[in-house]
C-alpha cells in the first residue's frame, strides 16, 4: 500500500500500520529507517495504551493483572484498510480477543495518512466504544536515518527547534525522588552527540513552544510537527546506529516503584465511554 504524488513515495505497512518508506523521487533519498537486527529491528512505532511501561511491567484492572510489552499493542497488532484515495489513506484497529487479553478496554484506532505537495499529515482518532472509563498513554516513535547522505556521520546533524526554548531536561535518576531529576534548559539547538544520548539513555524534555523540531544535516534533513505533545524525547540504540527516533509524547513510562493503580499514574489520561481522542503530526522532508 502507498501514496503517491508528483515528489513523494510513502509505503505502509499493516502491522502497526507504520510508515514503511518515504522516499524523494527527486533525490531518491530515503528518510525513514528501514529496521536492522544490529541496532533496532522497529521503526516508527505507535505507543498507545501506555509509552514505555509501567515499573513492574505489569498492572491491575478490576482485581485482575495485565501486562503489556514495552509501548503497548499498536505495534504488535495488524490493522485493516478501511479506505484508500490517491492522497489518503485510513487504517482501522478494533478491541479484539488478542488486546482484550492484555488491555481489557474496548476501542477504535484509526491511523489516517494524508500526502501532499509539502509532506505527510498522521492522524489518529481513538474512540472508547465501551461502557467504562479507559485509561491510556499515546506517543509516537518515528525512526529517520541519520545520516541521510553517504559521506556524513552523525554528528554532522543538530535538532534545531522553531525558536529558542526553555525546557525542563528530565534527566533518569534512580537516585532520585521519583526516579527522574528536571534540569531547566535554554536551547535552540541540540548538536547529535552519541555520547550524551548514550550517558542519558533517552533525551528527554518539556515546555516546548515550537511547533516542530528540525533534524537538520549539511543539506538534507526531516521537519516533525510537534504542536500539542506535552513531552518530546530523542533516542538511539547505540553509538554507532545510523538513525534517531523524533518521539512526541503524551505520557512516559514509570521511573519509580509506584502503588498508583493504572488509572492514576503520571502521564495517564481518561477517555469517557463512547468519548473520541484526536491528535495528529507531520513530516516535512526536504
Amino acid at each position: 500500500m502507498k501514496l503517491e504524488n508528483a515528489l513523494y513515495e510513502v509505503t505502509f505497512t499493516l502491522k502497526g500500520a507504520e510508515i514503511q518508506s518515504f522516499t524523494d523521487k527527486r533525490t531518491g533519498i530515503q528518510y525513514m529507517w528501514q529496521g536492522d537486527e544490529k541496532f533496532w529491528t522497529g521503526k516508527n512505532p505507535t505507543l498507545f495504551p501506555i509509552v514505555g511501561n509501567t515499573y513492574t511491567k505489569d498492572y491491575e484492572i478490576n482485581g485482575k493483572r495485565y501486562a503489556m510489552k514495552n509501548h503497548g499493542i499498536i505495534r504488535i497488532s495488524t490493522f485493516t484498510c478501511i479506505e484508500q484515495s490517491d492522497h489518503r489513506i485510513v487504517f482501522e484497529l478494533c478491541d479484539n480477543e488478542e488486546t482484550r487479553a492484555v488491555y481489557p478496554f474496548s476501542f477504535r484506532f484509526h491511523t489516517i495518512y494524508e500526502l501532499s505537495d509539502w509532506g505527510l499529515t498522521i492522524s489518529y482518532e481513538i474512540t472508547n466504544t465501551g461502557e467504562t472509563d479507559m485509561p491510556f498513554s499515546f506517543g509516537l516513535h518515528p525512526g529517520f536515518n541519520c545520516p541521510l547522505m553517504e559521506g556524513e556521520s552523525f554528528e554532522d546533524y543538530r535538532l534545531v527547534f522553531d525558536h529558542e526554548e526553555h525546557l525542563n531536561h528530565w534527566i533518569m535518576d534512580e537516585t532520585a525522588k521519583k526516579g527522574v531529576r528536571i534540569k531547566p534548559i535554554t536551547v535552540k539547538e541540540i548538536p547529535l552527540r552519541y555520547a550524551e544520548i548514550e550517558a542519558y539513555e533517552t533525551l528527554m524534555y518539556t515546555g516546548m513552544k515550537s511547533n516542530t523540531v528540525t533534524l537538520q544535516g549539511k543539506e538534507h534533513g526531516v521537519r516533525v510537527g510537534i504542536a500539542g505533545y506535552p513531552m518530546l524525547a530523542f533516542w538511539t540504540c547505540k553509538p554507532g546506529a545510523p538513525y534517531l527516533c523524533i518521539e512526541p509524547w503524551y505520557g512516559y513510562g514509570d521511573f519509580y516503584a509506584t502503588e498508583k493503580d493504572f488509572y492514576h499514574r503520571d502521564g495517564t489520561m481518561i477517555l469517557s465511554p463512547q468519548k473520541l481522542f484526536t491528535t495528529s503530526y507531520t513530516i516535512e522532508v526536504f
